[in-house]
């Protein structure tokens, strides 16, 4: 009997890639999305996941695969974005509406010149965390390990940018390097949860969990653990409402963790975002 439970389990591997991609890929995406909400630049996030989504299509236009198209526009579009915002040459709302307008437009032509690729082009843009391969939850487990590596040694830095940059700046902190690092953490986290995500819907799961968790706590560090937390259980939570109603996985991940966020509203002693001020270690 035991020498049959591999076969048995066979047809039903891709459930299994399906959850770990919604262990790494909802953890990742909640952690980065406490950085963004924190800082108040969620536009930012939508710009960052158009930016991934138009260069895995350049990608596929020239032959690359995906997931390094869309690492490379996303860092490029972190790169423009931040110094444009910080030399006061037009103000930040300004640089990331231009930037996303083009990623936009770019991603759009993109679609319009793959007709070879439209099906693999649409769904990047919509994602479907059931057909995730191996290598992808591969890729999701090596990123989830670095980011939260780059968290824990460079956790006093990242907090006192996003939580104070000011004052970070006052007191030695390289705010502006961290700051750019912050947004290079992002871009690489919406590139590789792009296949299991899609391109609309990434901004969702990154901003949803880390908008409940911050309803709730206080100090940073225990917002990233519990955005954490509410990330997987809302892709596993998603993925269960698919299995048994037949529905987009994606679409209804998303759902759930809007639907966790209105309860955190609704019953946080706080009842309103936040405002930060220096949590305490």
């Amino acid at each position: 009997m035991n020498a049959l439970m591999p076969e048995m389990l066979l047809p039903y591997g891709y459930l299994l890639r399906a959850v770990l991609a919604g262990l790494f890929g909802g953890g990742l995406c909640a952690v980065a999305g406490v950085y963004i909400v924190t800082m108040r630049l969620s536009f930012l996030g939508v710009c960052l996941s158009h930016g991934a989504f138009a260069g895995a299509l350049f990608g596929l236009f020239i032959g690359l695969h995906p997931v390094l198209g869309a690492v490379a526009f996303s860092l490029l579009t972190a790169a423009a974005v931040g110094p444009l915002a910080d030399r006061g040459e037009v103000g930040p709302d300004t640089a990331i509406g231009i930037l996303f307008s083009l990623m936009m437009g770019l991603a759009f032509l993109f679609i319009g010149l793959l007709p070879a690729h439209r099906e693999e082009a649409l769904g990047l843009l919509w994602g479907n965390i059931l057909t995730v391969s191996g290598a992808e939850v591969g890729l999701l487990a090596l990123t989830s390990a670095a980011v939260a590596a780059v968290i824990m040694v460079f956790f006093k830095e990242t907090q006192s940018v996003a939580c104070h940059r000011e004052v970070a700046r006052a007191t030695g902190v390289p705010d502006t390097a961290v700051f750019y690092g912050i947004l290079a953490l992002l871009g690489v986290v919406m590139s590789v949860t792009l296949p299991s995500i899609g391109g609309l819907l990434v901004f969702s799961l990154v901003v949803n969990p880390a908008a409940a968790a911050l309803q709730w706590c206080r100090r940073l560090r225990a917002a990233l653990m519990a955005a954490a937390v509410i990330g997987v259980g809302c892709c596993w939570a998603g993925l269960a409402l698919s299995w048994y109603f037949s529905l987009p996985a994606g679409a209804t991940i998303v759902l759930v963790s809007t639907g966790v966020f209105a309860a955190s509203l609704a019953f946080s002693p706080r009842k309103r975002m936040l405002q930060w001020t220096t949590p305490p270690m």
